[in-house]
């Protein structure tokens, strides 16, 4: 009865282990596609910081023109 305990804990262990592999892998690939993204998304963003700058400062213009 004792080997068939030990049995199911080195199941348990082996399927546990299996999991985690995954898991880190999947973590891996999320983390690199994350910062793939953000370099994609880096000249995007500057466009719109500027395109949004220039907006309020075209309003802010025609505020104390108007």
């Amino acid at each position: 009865m004792l080997w068939v305990w030990i049995g199911v804990a080195v199941l348990a262990l082996l399927v546990l282990g299996i999991i985690g592999y995954g898991l880190v892998g999947a973590l891996t690939r999320l983390r690199r596609e994350v910062e793939g993204a953000q370099q994609d998304l880096a000249p995007v963003l500057e466009q719109l910081q500027a395109t949004a700058a220039h907006a309020e400062a075209v309003a802010a213009r025609r505020a104390n023109d108007g």
